[in-house]
């Protein structure tokens, strides 16, 4: 999964993550260092993109939304992939969970006959209202 961000000058910062599965309601939860460059631009700007590609599919999700950077020890316990043990030793200082509430879903699925618009190529979209 890709995630992308914008910088202070509006352009966009790409870069792969391990986020958690989508939930039900789309929201989706990643982790990150409170030092990376990541967490300001979300502070300067909490508009963000999440992109997955599956080549096997011939398809791709885009879910666009606003991120929130939660810092709650529960919760971080709650979310936690022991995987990332090497990547945050101290889970209370170094490890910082973003919650990313989608506005807008963009899908393409050729295998599946999602293909979008003929003409202007635009993707079947979802909407959601908070």
């Amino acid at each position: 999964m890709r995630f992308i961000t914008l910088d202070k000058n509006g352009h966009p910062q790409v870069r792969t993550m391990d986020a958690f599965e989508p939930e039900e309601n789309f929201t989706v939860w990643l982790a990150t260092n409170p030092n990376s460059r990541k967490v300001d631009q979300i502070k300067s700007d909490p508009h963000v993109t999440l992109y997955y590609s599956d080549k096997n599919e011939n398809g791709y999700v885009s879910i666009y939304g606003m991120a929130e950077l939660i810092n709650d020890q529960t919760e971080k316990d709650n979310r936690w992939k022991e995987a990332w043990k090497d990547f945050y030793p101290d889970r209370k200082e170094n490890y910082l969970l973003i919650k990313v509430t989608p506005t807008r879903l963009e899908v393409i699925n050729y295998n599946k006959g999602i293909n979008g618009d003929s003409v202007t190529w635009q993707p079947a979209v979802v909407n959601f209202t908070n």
